[in-house]
């Protein structure tokens, strides 16, 4: 049996180390992640995340491997199981996530599909989470501009695209 991919459910906040862990193993792994702007401090630094928070990717081929040590790795809950045998994920699904990778290696946040200029949305984090407005235009390839209703007019806030969702 050829190698799939399975997901690796880690210990909150501890990604890259069940990431190092496991590839000190010998195991194949993929951490994407994708870069976000993060206000601290009256300064703005751009830190890379998890795109998908605490889990990661590994290569197995279970007939092979010796895949019940992943249990026990250093930053790791649990491997994704259905039964006995781990639950593999579609090769095209981690093909789609590399495929949207820069050439920096962090994966490009983009609005999704069918919102554009006019479109109503929502802001799924930040300050603004939950609020409702309209996608008056993109500001950069990593910006865009909404106008929300607040307090009675409407306000222009610039918010991370990867933080716009559909209403």
């Amino acid at each position: 049996m050829a190698r799939q991919w399975y997901v690796v459910h880690t210990r909150p906040h501890k990604e890259a180390h069940a990431d190092l862990h496991l590839r000190r193993q010998g195991f194949a792994t993929y951490l994407p992640r994708y870069q976000r702007s993060r206000r601290h401090a009256r300064r703005t630094e751009t830190v890379a995340r998890p795109l998908f928070p605490r889990y990661l990717f590994v290569a197995l081929d279970v007939a092979r491997d010796r895949w019940r040590s992943i249990h026990s790795t250093i930053g790791v809950s649990h491997l994704i199981l259905a039964g006995e045998e781990p639950l593999s994920v579609p090769d095209r699904i981690v093909a789609e996530i590399r495929a949207r990778e820069t050439d920096d290696g962090y994966v490009a946040l983009r609005l999704p599909a069918g919102i554009g200029p006019g479109s109503r949305v929502r802001l799924i984090d930040g300050i603004f989470a939950d609020a409702k407005g309209v996608l008056e235009r993109i500001a950069d390839d990593r910006r865009v501009a909404i106008l929300l209703e607040l307090l009675g007019r409407e306000v222009r806030v610039f918010v991370p695209a990867a933080s716009v969702g559909t209403t």
